[in-house]
């Protein structure tokens, strides 16, 4: 009886979070966002939701894979979150994917 050897595959920290970062910047409406708070120290959601044509509830699912990405960082502010790019995260996102197109 022939067994199989094949090793189950374990993504290094480093592949995980090009994932992670990857995933948030698959859609272009979080691409745009990620724009927008780059050329602006901070923003609010409600002034997101004035410039994007888009439901509320979509931002927010928008944000929130940004958020859980750690490519923003938000803080709450009742009665509203303000948004910013968080300037670690985006520095190691741009590293990483600098190395992966490097490949």
């Amino acid at each position: 009886m022939e067994t199989n050897n094949v090793k189950p595959i374990t993504p290094s920290i480093e592949e995980q979070k090009l994932a992670r970062y990857a995933k948030a910047l698959g859609h272009p409406i979080r691409v745009y966002i990620l724009n927008l708070l780059a050329n602006q120290a901070c923003c609010y959601s409600g002034d997101l939701s004035q410039e994007l044509p888009i439901a509320k509830s979509t931002l927010s699912q928008h944000l929130k894979e940004l958020k859980e990405s750690g490519l923003i960082q938000g803080q709450t502010e009742p009665p509203r979150i303000k948004y910013c790019v968080n300037k670690n995260n985006w520095e190691e996102a741009k590293n990483l994917f600098k190395d992966f197109w490097a490949l």
